[in-house]
């Protein structure tokens, strides 16, 4: 598709569906002197501003404030106003060479058809009374942020009697996994780790949830099996509603890697999201509307019998607390590394544009995913690639992307592993000295507080952390993340810390989300890490 040259909004529409709302008729005209039509809600442009990350501004928002002034009420006035600096915004967009076949701006362009949740902004103002609006801006203001985290049953440190209950509101206890008979396998250990995880939460006088996690890489090999049919399904749900009963837990998260997808080599089949919709129906059912029910996802939602991402949710949530968007592992180890959990593309570097943080908000909203049920995953590990590279992976380079391309990665993260599963590393002893020698860690994740512990990274006075030993720390501005490099020692470690992890934060929140939650709990320093996610989410 060729970059239109100039933009107008000529016009407006209503809709009826789902609620009486506007529609603004945008006129392209590209070098050609093609001229092409689209509609657009106001929402579907703060999403698009929300993903090029870009300086301009937009006409404000007018629904959601505290005083409900008589003049913004006016359709007219309102409709003009947009249409004004909606207009002033795509072109000031189209001056700016560096968004030219930017990903987010192409496909604001090319969908014939929106596909957007609904949005209060979106509202024509005379179909709502002053109660209604009231009461829609209440419901909007109910989300309060949570900040959650996966505690692993092989984690050694912190020990359950020494986790700092304040920092968490919910504990994702990784993991059990369904067996072949549809019930519950456990690790060694498992159950009497759990157990005490609930009495120490219980007991430490905060309100930590624990929530029984199910599956994750390498075990959701009987996943598919299990949701294939009434009867399998109840068996299943029945094994988890005894868990939840006999541990006295506050939920389940499913954690299926994933949903007609190969994962890591498991059976899967085209019916396995239509069928994991019936198992979350029939276990709201069996487990009451008190206990919580999330799932683990990537950054699309689940692949329909198509192959590709379901574009409609709405159902799933209507049964769901949460998803826990894992944005991570979207570079692993190589001799070229790129980001580990990119924020958002405003480069238009990104070989993944559909695996960011802002594209996943954006992502799963639009397919009706409510953005106050979506927790942002945030990783406390990062990645070792033995490498003289001393940028990352699409950096500063700014080409032209094809959206056949961009569409083609949309299923690509879905068959990539995650770190969900013990990995090899963990069993690397740490150089005792601290020399930031982590030739052993190559082509490993390796847990934030084992970087510290290396020598590569260091903590300085202020609470932020700086390389050590020779490592050099440079910031990627495309991904907003940080990066280690030492080309004497060709190691370059991508990975998060104090500052890209609140940014990320600071974007769940002001985008709505329900929250954050960590993988994993006990790779952290201590609490830092933690303290800084809950600051930037307000709580």
């Amino acid at each position: 598709m060729l970059t239109p040259q100039r933009f107008s909004i000529d016009g407006h529409t209503t809709t009826s569906t789902p609620r009486p709302h506007i529609l603004y008729n945008i006129q392209t005209t590209s070098t050609d002197g093609a001229t092409r039509r689209i509609s657009r809600r106001y929402s579907e442009f703060v999403a698009l501003h929300q993903a090029l990350d870009d300086k301009f501004s937009l006409p404000p928002k007018r629904l959601l404030v505290t005083t409900f002034i008589p003049s913004a009420w006016i359709d007219d006035t309102l409709i003009s106003e947009r249409r004004a600096g909606l207009t002033k915004y795509l072109n000031d967009i189209l001056q700016s060479p560096q968004y030219e076949g930017n990903s987010a701006l192409v496909g604001f362009l090319s969908q014939a058809v929106s596909t957007s949740a609904f949005d209060l902004e979106d509202a024509l103002p005379s179909t709502l009374s002053r109660k209604a609006a009231l009461d829609l801006v209440g419901q909007a203001a109910a989300v309060t942020p949570i900040a959650a985290a996966y505690y692993e049953d092989w984690a050694t440190s912190p020990s359950v009697e020494n986790i700092d209950f304040s920092k968490f509101d919910i504990i994702f206890f990784a993991f059990v996994t369904p067996s072949s008979s549809y019930e519950l396998s456990w690790d060694s250990g498992a159950k009497t780790m759990l157990k005490k995880l609930v009495s120490a939460a219980h007991d430490s006088g905060h309100k930590t949830k624990i929530v029984l996690s199910v599956g994750g890489w390498g075990g959701c090999k009987y996943y598919s099996a299990a949701m294939s049919s009434s009867n399998h399904r109840t068996t299943f749900i029945d094994a988890l509603s005894t868990a939840v009963n006999s541990y006295d837990l506050d939920g389940i998260d499913i954690d299926w890697e994933y949903p007609n997808s190969p994962g890591a080599g498991q059976p899967y089949s085209p019916s396995d999201s239509a069928n994991l919709l019936l198992f979350f129906q029939s276990l709201r059912t069996k487990l009451g509307s008190s206990k919580i029910i999330s799932a683990a996802v990537t950054q699309l939602p689940w692949l329909g019998s198509n192959g590709r991402p379901l574009t409609n949710v709405s159902a799933y949530a209507k049964e769901m607390n949460y998803v826990n968007i894992m944005n991570y592992d979207v570079n692993g180890a190589s001799s070229n590394p790129g980001p580990n959990a990119p924020l958002g593309n405003p480069c238009g570097t990104n070989s993944q544009p559909s695996a960011t943080a802002k594209a996943a908000f954006k992502q799963w909203t639009a397919a009706g995913f409510p953005a106050g049920k979506l927790l942002l995953g945030l990783p406390l590990y990062g990645y070792v690639s033995k490498s003289s590279k001393t940028t990352l992976s699409g950096g500063y380079k700014v080409p032209q992307l094809d959206m056949a391309v961009a569409e083609d990665e949309t299923t690509k993260t879905s068959n990539e592993p995650h770190s969900r599963v013990k990995s090899s590393a963990e069993d690397i002893e740490v150089e005792a000295t601290g020399s930031g020698d982590l030739s052993k860690w190559y082509g490993q994740q390796i847990p934030f507080n084992s970087l510290l512990a290396s020598g590569a990274l260091k903590k300085n006075s202020n609470g932020t952390y700086s390389g050590a030993n020779g490592y050099t720390m440079k910031w990627d501005n495309c991904s907003d993340t940080p990066f280690l490099y030492n080309t004497a020692r060709t190691t370059v470690v991508t990975y998060d810390d104090t500052h890209s992890l609140g940014d990320k934060a600071a974007y769940a929140k002001s985008s709505g989300m329900g929250g954050c939650f960590t993988w994993a709990l006990d790779q952290d320093d201590g609490t830092t890490l933690q303290s800084v996610i809950r600051s930037k989410l307000g709580i």
